[in-house]
C-alpha cells in the first residue's frame, strides 16, 4: 500500500481528474484507502460498477446522496458514455485530459481501464515532465494512467468480511469460505434477506445447519454422505458474489448506516 500511495502522490498534482470505481452492491466498504487524500488534491468522479447486480431502488438512493457519481455495467458498457463525457468535461484546450483510475482488487477497474484506452490502443511509455516507472494510454482525448488494487489492510474486520463476499478480498482473509459463508447467512437473515439464500427459509435454525442444507443442495458431500463445508461456503459465497441468487444492496448511504452494517458483521464473525 505505501508504494502505490507513493507513486499516486507524485502523480496527483499532474492529472486533471481521478476516476475512483467501487462496487454499487457496496459503495462504503469498497471505496480506495487513497481516495480521500486524493480528493484533496484534484476533482475526483466516482464509477459505481455492476449496477446489473445492486439492489436498484438502493442504489438509486446512492446516486442522489453521492455527487459525481455514475452507476455503470462495465461488461455491457452501459453508462460508460456518461462518464466518458464527465471526463471529457476536465479536458484543457491544449492537451489531452490526465486522469487515473483508482480502485480497490476486483470492482471492475480494470474492465473500465480497457474500455477508455479500447483494445487497439497501445501503451504510450513515459510522458515527459510527468513521471516515469508508471504505464500511460491514449484514447480517444484521454491521457490514462493504471494503478494497483489497493485494500486497506487497517480496515475493521466486517469491511472485510463484506468484501470477502463480493469476491473483492480473499476468503483466507476472514478465516476461510465456511466461516465467510456462515458469516454472510447470519448477515442475510438479520437483515431480512431470506431470498438470497439458495433454500428454504426456516426461522431460528443455526447458521451451520443452514449452510449444510446448501451444500447438499449444490452437492458438496464427501465419504460418508457428510457435507465438505468449506466446498459448501465456496460455492454459496461464489453464487452470491456472481449474482446469481438476486441483485442486493449490502449498505445505504447514510454514514451512520453503514456503520450499524459492519458493527453487524464484526458481531457475527
Amino acid at each position: 500500500m505505501a508504494r502505490g500511495t507513493r507513486k499516486l502522490n507524485e502523480l496527483a498534482s499532474k492529472l486533471d481528474v481521478i476516476v475512483e470505481v467501487r462496487d454499487s452492491r457496496a459503495p462504503a466498504s469498497t471505496s480506495s484507502p487513497l481516495i480521500k487524500a486524493l480528493a484533496k488534491i484534484r476533482p475526483v468522479i466516482h464509477v459505481l460498477s455492476r449496477k446489473d447486480l445492486a439492489d436498484q431502488e438502493k442504489l438509486s438512493l446512492w446516486l442522489e446522496k453521492l455527487r459525481h457519481t455514475y452507476a455503470a455495467d462495465l461488461r455491457t458498457r452501459e453508462g460508460l458514455s456518461a462518464v466518458k463525457r464527465a471526463l471529457l468535461r476536465f479536458k484543457p484546450s491544449h492537451r489531452e485530459v490526465r486522469l487515473a483510475v483508482v480502485g480497490i482488487p476486483n470492482v471492475g477497474k480494470s474492465l473500465l481501464l480497457n474500455s477508455l484506452i479500447g483494445k487497439s490502443n497501445a501503451g504510450v511509455g513515459n510522458i515527459p515532465g510527468i513521471t516515469k516507472s508508471v504505464s500511460w494510454y491514449r484514447n480517444d482525448g484521454m491521457l490514462i494512467v493504471d494503478s494497483p488494487g489497493i485494500l486497506d489492510p487497517h480496515a475493521e474486520s466486517g469491511a472485510h468480511l463484506i468484501l470477502s463476499w463480493l469476491g473483492c478480498a480473499k476468503a483466507e482473509v476472514v478465516g476461510g469460505w465456511e466461516n465467510a459463508a456462515l458469516s454472510l447467512i447470519r448477515f442475510l437473515e438479520a437483515r431480512g434477506m431470506h431470498h438470497l439464500v439458495p433454500i428454504e427459509h426456516i426461522d431460528d435454525e443455526p447458521a451451520a445447519l443452514t449452510l449444510e442444507r446448501i451444500g447438499k443442495k449444490y452437492g458438496c458431500l464427501i465419504s460418508g454422505g457428510r457435507v465438505n463445508a468449506e466446498l459448501a461456503g465456496q460455492k454459496f459465497i461464489e453464487a452470491f458474489g456472481s449474482g446469481r441468487l438476486g441483485a442486493v444492496c449490502l449498505e445505504l448511504p447514510d454514514e451512520e448506516r453503514a456503520i450499524d452494517f459492519r458493527d453487524e458483521a464484526d458481531a457475527i464473525v
